[in-house]
């Protein structure tokens, strides 16, 4: 028993070597979702506190982040996040996309699938009031509109 638990303390002190990449891309000010749909600021800080750590290329990593192998998930996490939705970039999608992005921002807040229960375990602050939820959700729903009539105005 005493050669397995030495094994696995230098097994976790040898992955230690192994540290994520915890560099984010450049600011993209103008293709930032916050800034291109004028935001209130009510609803930047709630997407900021909330969705931008994994959802945008301004992810703060926490102290744990530094520890392998929960950096590894970490790590997984953020990259899966940003491939589903970065607002960092969101100009960049085409208006059917950003249409289809705004309709799965207003689903999952609805059902309370975003944030994520784990993310709440280091981010105690992200956890969204269901007056904050009710806020996003409307928030959501008038970009929407908007990118509608942007839309129709361009054909």
């Amino acid at each position: 028993m005493k050669k397995i638990l030495i094994l696995l303390l230098a097994a976790f002190i040898f992955i230690q070597f192994f540290p994520i990449d915890k560099t984010n891309p450049r600011p993209t000010p103008g293709m930032d979702f916050l800034k291109i749909k004028n935001t209130p600021e009510k609803v930047v800080k709630i997407i900021k506190t909330s969705c931008y750590d994994c959802h945008s290329n301004e992810t703060k990593y926490p102290w744990y982040a530094n520890i392998s192998p929960v950096s590894w998930y970490v790590k997984n996490h953020i990259n899966e996040g940003r491939k589903h939705l970065n607002f960092s970039t969101f100009a960049v999608y085409e208006p059917q996309r950003q249409l289809r992005k705004l309709e799965e921002c207003m689903e999952m807040v609805e059902k309370k699938e975003m944030p994520l229960e784990s993310y709440y375990l280091g981010h105690q602050n992200a956890k969204l009031t269901d007056e904050q939820r009710t806020d996003l959700i409307q928030y959501f729903k008038q970009a929407k509109e908007d990118t509608e009539r942007r839309i129709m105005f361009n054909k």
